[in-house]
């Protein structure tokens, strides 16, 4: 619902947009390719950067994501320790080094 604006997010503005997403393939609800391509079939989403963090080393989930326009994709490490090391170093990366493209924001 954040997302896509909707439900209870649905007045939400463009600049409150995430500065990065970490996807799963394996999502509860809906697969994560279709987040993926609803995501970059948005304006106000597609410039947001995408990693796709899974389990799946399958080649097609790794064609088809980089085909719908992820970022990068990332295996999880199994171990928990390694995990949240990757996730660390991703947050580093992508949020601090990284300069993502700019947000238009919304007339007031």
């Amino acid at each position: 619902e954040f997302l896509f604006r909707t439900g209870a997010y649905k007045d939400r503005r463009t600049e409150d947009s995430p500065q990065l997403v970490l996807l799963d393939l394996k999502l509860p609800k809906v697969d994560g390719l279709e987040v993926l391509r609803r995501m970059k079939a948005d304006p106000r989403n597609r410039m947001i950067p995408v990693v796709m963090l899974t389990s799946s080393r399958e080649d097609r989930d790794i064609t088809e994501s980089y085909r719908l326009g992820v970022n990068s994709y990332i295996v999880k490490p199994v171990n928990f320790e390694q995990f949240t090391e990757a996730v660390r170093q991703l947050g580093l990366y992508w949020l601090l080094m990284n300069e993502p493209p700019p947000i238009p924001r919304e007339p007031r």
